[in-house]
């Protein structure tokens, strides 16, 4: 009997975009299981490789190659490609389309494919929501929140959710796209959102300042004089949007991983780490670190905090494995014939 015919079948689980839909998963349900994933990161059961970039040359966007394998309850392999093409809403397209895998960590069998679009857009908000659970003040009330992408919306109601922010001001590039964004903000979370004309009325004196930015160039939009002491400073757009002064008025800077903020050509701090102002000397901690107990986060509310994320695959990994196992729960999504 030859090799293939003695191997078992392999299946694979499929959702698509409209299974995703369907599982309705919670915004608790988002929190817990990025949350669990960092503190296995935090612990060290976990491999995660920088990311890769793949630019086609073609259009202005480039896709991003993330890896890792998560231990813990999820035990999987996984490899996220996600688009990122910043003039796809003229073709009606989201500018980030993005497929997920999952393979059996120990022996390399396909598992599971999933749409990943929606994935990227919940795990960017938890990871920004789960980083503020540690690093804001507790009392925080004044969200302001730079950017309307698809990150940007769960950014906002995953921060809500843990703060129940008094006043949420948002803004962006086009007046279209802030108006819309407050708009479908302010009935989603059921209270007011601003929409600001400009950068400085959205972030001034704000106790959590997230910047989500989409910007072609480099350029310095956010200024340091507008952060108040106290404050917590998400900072995350593709292209940096930051002062190279913002990192001297720290207490604390936490990234989600260290070996992918330190190399690549893109990011907020890339300019920092090469001043040299983010190291692994002038690094407080990984967030993983934090959330599993290894190291403090925030200890005092005069600490002004900046948490930098660049996207783990282990946090997609983490969701797609909740998804998955709500899938089975409920019998949503399909099962595909593999080998």
């Amino acid at each position: 009997m030859s090799g293939h015919e003695a191997m078992p079948p392999i299946y694979i689980s499929y959702l698509n975009r409209l299974d995703i839909e369907a599982l309705a998963i919670t915004d608790d349900e988002i929190l817990a299981a990025i949350e669990s994933a960092l503190a296995v990161q935090g612990r060290g059961e976990a491999v995660i490789e920088p990311r890769m970039h793949l630019e086609p040359g073609v259009a202005r966007g480039h896709f991003n190659v993330l890896r890792g394998s998560l231990g813990g309850e999820v035990d999987a392999a996984g490899v996220k490609v996600v688009g990122d093409f910043v003039d796809n809403y003229q073709k009606g397209l989201p500018s980030e389309l993005a497929v997920l895998t999952l393979f059996d960590r120990f022996d390399g069998r396909p598992k599971a494919i999933l749409d990943a679009s929606g994935i990227t857009d919940m795990r960017t908000g938890a990871i920004t929501a789960i980083g503020a659970k540690h690093l804001a003040r507790r009392g925080s009330k004044i969200l302001g929140h730079v950017g309307a992408r698809g990150t940007a919306y769960w950014n906002v109601r995953l921060l809500d959710r843990l703060f129940d922010f008094d006043e949420i001001r948002v803004h962006s590039r086009r007046p279209e796209s802030r108006e819309g964004f407050a708009a479908r903000l302010s009935r989603d979370l059921g209270k007011p959102v601003i929409a600001t004309a400009d950068w400085r009325s959205c972030v001034e004196g704000a106790d959590i300042v997230v910047e989500a930015s989409r910007l072609p160039e480099p350029a310095p939009m956010l200024e340091t004089s507008w952060i108040k002491p106290g404050a917590f400073v998400v900072p995350y757009g593709t292209m940096s949007a930051v002062e190279l002064s913002l990192t001297d008025i720290m207490s604390k800077l936490v990234v989600d991983d260290w070996g992918q903020c330190k190399g690549g050509k893109f990011g907020a701090l890339r300019a920092h780490v090469e001043a040299g102002k983010l190291s692994e000397a002038t690094l407080h901690a990984e967030l993983g670190q934090i959330v599993a107990g290894l190291k403090p986060g925030r200890e005092r509310a005069d600490e002004t905090i900046l948490f930098w994320h660049r996207g783990l695959s282990l946090s997609d990994i983490a969701l797609g494995h909740a998804m998955l196992a709500k899938g089975e729960r409920l019998g949503i999504g399909q099962r595909l014939r593999f080998a």
